[in-house]
């Protein structure tokens, strides 16, 4: 009988021997896999190296790859995982991998060469986790799939890796280590991001776009990282994107997906302030054909604080599952519920007259025992991917988020404009809010590459659709006091909604917002000449608004309706031109212009809402995809011009409900420069560097032309962190350091400056075994005393930044 592994063999042989001579010219890696699944272990090392790895699934089923651990190319990594396993390595004549029985093995099987990384289609083909790198090889931010390098503005990604180095777990977090981002604690114990001096309210999951900061009072959104592979981030107007979205850029969230083979991780972590948590991650196929897989995530995390009575507990919980329908359709679904309840400190501390800090330690609460807060957000994933051929996809992405956020809380506020420098003028206020708001998002698109008229082209086309509907309730009073604020009170009284109505200076509010927006978007891109790709595209939008609020005033309990807030834009047509020209096979220049619109609810004298703020957001820049991809480097400057923003028109007089009316005349600019560097820039050193300079003007505005317009956003803003795996026989050790520092900041009032600040973090990290990874992070190293940048105000919303604090980490990752 013929054996069909005889016509192999000189091919085989011919291969070997270009893989020793490939081998011997590699650069050298540093790898840090622990053992697992052998499947994923070839995925990381490919991933890591740049190189695309080919295999018939069924010959890894079920079998284990060793730690690979230290300083080696990526050649000899392969081979040490595949030692022992009746399989060999060979490489192609393009350079990449392709596994293959060895030539002895005893049973003929038919090869059908498939992509690990291919699994899934575009769903997978940007994933980080598992490659070792804080450089991303592709994006999906800009829909498809792209490398940095093809995207004619700033993009950053950060990776699992990175996230995981840093133990980075909150969003908030996340924007405070990336260049040019900006996460401020907001009235409430949300985060609202800035980038390039813009609010950044409509946030993307998986390339889906959402309202993610509308509430009726207040900011309230929160989001933990454990369910996502990666953030990505692009700066500059992403209107293109996500329609009426910010002119300072997107967010995008893009989530963990079952693996090919199975895989389990169990983390747990302690703490300062008695930090505790626990995390269970696996996942992996659910079938023997791998055409269905899953992910499981349970995460429980509770600490105290270093604020007097503070404390918080999470508990967090994730499922997903892929099924590959056919060869070319992919259908996910996931859902994912956090719980968090704390007893929080809201609005932070007041300042004195002057705008100097007040002499308190930095554990001072201004709350009362019984503060306490819990949101509860459960999100509902789905997608659809078809693959037409290698060159045509179809995407559909939905999401639905429900969300509810109720507080029981006492503020410290002032009873004139700040605190005497004796400590009194303290001001008590109690509020109550219970928020409700569901989020619905759709996003499909359909991308292709094609030839025509010689000239190698990609088309986009899309719609999306997005609506947020609100069921919000609040309450408050203001309580003057002969307190000072050196000894703050408590103790105070419990309070209710009700309780709080019954108070003669009670206020109370009931409203509901129902905010839509749908919109049809296309991008064409075309090389027209070897070095040079332009991308045209635009997009067209419809915008509507409504927002209801019923005021319920004292112990009389009279309501009080206000007119129905209404507003509609159609057929906003909101273009982008962009270009890039390759100066060789690791840099290219860019360039891209794009407009903007923001719809706005103030009124002008006649009662119509004002026209819409445009803009003009310029890019240029050169970027980098350096040591094979390896690296990925960036250099920009910007500039944006808003105009048409909403003026108090005090000639009016009190002519719109009782107030000033509006005029659509102010026009602020945003510029700067920005210079990023992530990856593996040295042997062994992984690297994260973002420098941004960035100045906000009042150009036109009759108050504060010329002043500051983005008071909380730094004039200077570099972000660093490097984690070095040491060689040798020291292999097994791993060190992190960095710092972001910033430069100071304006208050709310314009009349004082918040001091800028550097924070140093580190991490040393130990492989005890295969299985078992240690690792503890230390933060703000030198214990900088110094207030968060936000915004500060007179009469409250100061924080300190947190205190030295350390996290020891277990990673247990079993065999199989």
């Amino acid at each position: 009988m013929l054996n069909p592994w005889s016509h192999a063999l000189p091919v085989a042989v011919a291969l070997a021997t270009l893989a020793s001579t490939v081998q011997a010219q590699e650069q050298a890696l540093s790898f840090n896999l622990p053992a697992a699944s052998l499947a994923s272990t070839l995925n990381a090392i490919a991933s890591q190296s740049g190189r695309i790895v080919s295999l018939d699934p069924a010959l890894v089923q079920g079998k284990q790859a060793p730690a690979i651990i230290g300083r080696m190319s990526a050649m000899l990594a392969m081979q040490k995982a595949l030692a022992g396993s009746g399989l060999q390595l060979l490489v192609t004549e393009q350079g990449n991998f392709s596994v293959l029985p060895s030539i002895d093995a005893g049973n003929a099987l038919e090869l059908g060469a498939t992509s690990i990384s291919g699994i899934g289609g575009d769903l997978n083909a940007a994933t980080t986790e598992g490659t070792g790198s804080y450089a991303a090889r592709a994006t999906t931010i800009g829909k498809g799939s792209h490398t940095l390098r093809e995207i004619p503005q700033s993009v950053t990604v950060m990776t699992r890796q990175q996230m995981d180095d840093q133990n980075i777990v909150d969003l908030k977090d996340a924007v405070n280590q990336t260049t040019g981002l900006v996460g401020l604690q907001g009235v409430g114990p949300g985060l609202i991001i800035y980038s390039r001096g813009f609010q950044i309210d409509d946030w993307q999951y998986d390339g889906v776009a959402i309202p993610r900061n509308t509430y009726s009072l207040g900011n309230w959104a929160t989001q933990d990282l454990i369910f996502f592979d990666r953030m990505e981030v692009l700066r500059g107007a992403s209107g293109l994107l996500q329609g009426t979205g910010s002119p300072g850029g997107a967010v995008n969230l893009v989530r963990k997906r079952g693996q090919a083979t199975p895989t389990v991780t169990v983390t747990g972590k302690a703490g300062s302030w008695d930090h505790y948590g626990l995390q269970l991650d696996a996942g992996g196929p659910l079938n023997d054909a791998g055409t269905v897989r899953g992910r499981f995530v349970a995460d429980e995390d509770q600490s105290d604080s270093f604020v007097d009575y503070e404390w918080s507990k999470t508990h967090s919980l994730y499922g997903a599952l892929d099924f590959d329908l056919n060869e070319a359709t992919t259908l996910g679904f996931a859902v994912s519920q956090s719980n968090a309840e704390s007893r929080p400190m809201l609005r932070g501390l007041p300042r004195y007259a002057d705008g100097s800090g007040l002499d308190v330690p930095r554990s001072t609460f201004t709350g009362s025992r019984w503060n306490h807060s819990e949101i509860d957000v459960t999100t509902l994933y789905a997608d659809l991917e078809h693959r037409f051929n290698d060159d045509w996809k179809f995407h559909v992405g939905a999401i639905r988020m429900s969300e509810t956020n109720e507080s029981t809380h006492q503020r410290v506020q002032t009873v004139d404009d700040a605190i005497n420098f004796d400590g009194s003028g303290v001001s008590y206020a109690d509020w109550v809010t219970d928020f409700d708001s569901t989020k619905v998002g759709v996003d499909m698109n359909l991308v292709g590459k094609f030839n025509a008229f010689n000239l190698e082209q990609e088309i986009t086309l899309g719609g999306n659709y997005s609506k947020l509907t609100t069921d919000d309730l609040f309450a408050r009073t203001f309580n003057d006091s002969t307190d000072n604020i050196f000894d703050i009170d408590h103790h105070r009284p419990d309070i209710s909604y009700d309780s709080l109505l019954d108070k003669p200076n009670g206020r109370g509010f009931s409203s509901a917002y129902d905010v839509r927006q749908k919109g049809l978007y296309g991008a064409w891109r075309v090389k027209l000449a070897e070095p040079l790709t332009l991308v045209l595209g635009s997009r067209v939008s419809w915008f509507d608004y409504s927002y209801d609020t019923t005021m319920h005033a004292g112990v009389t309990r009279a309501p009080s309706v206000s007119p129905t807030s209404t507003m509609t834009e159609s057929g906003e047509v909101t273009p982008y031109l962009g270009m890039v020209y390759d100066l060789s096979r690791e840099w290219s220049l860019y360039a891209s212009y794009a407009d903007v619109f923001v719809p706005q609810t103030e009124r002008s004298v006649g009662g119509a809402a004002l026209k819409p703020i445009i803009g003009s957001n310029y890019e240029m820049g050169i970027k980098g995809e350096l040591l094979d991809g390896r690296v990925n480097t960036s250099l920009a400057v910007f500039r944006y011009d808003q105009e048409n923003r909403a003026i108090i028109d005090k000639a009016s007089g009190f002519a719109c409900d009782d107030w000033y009316c509006s005029t659509a005349a102010g026009k602020v600019r945003s510029q700067g420069i920005e210079a990023e560097v992530s990856g593996e820039v040295l042997s062994g050193l992984q690297l994260f560097a973002g420098y941004t300079y960035n100045t906000t003007t009042y150009l036109d505005d009759p108050d504060d032309k010329g002043k500051v317009f983005s008071t909380w956003t730094p004039k200077h803003m570099l972000r660093m962190w490097g984690n070095y795996q040491l060689p040798g026989d020291w292999s097994k050790v791993s060190a992190g350091l960095g710092f972001t520092a910033q430069s100071h900041t304006l208050g709310y009032e314009h009349t004082y400056d918040v001091p800028g600040y550097a924070v140093w973090n580190a991490r040393l990290a130990y492989q005890l075994s295969p299985e078992v990874g240690l690792a503890l992070n230390a933060n703000n190293l030198f214990d900088k005393h110094y207030y968060i940048a936000a915004y500060n105000q007179l009469n409250g919303n100061n924080n300190f930044g947190d205190p030295r604090n350390f996290t020891f980490t277990v990673k247990y990752t079993p065999q199989f």
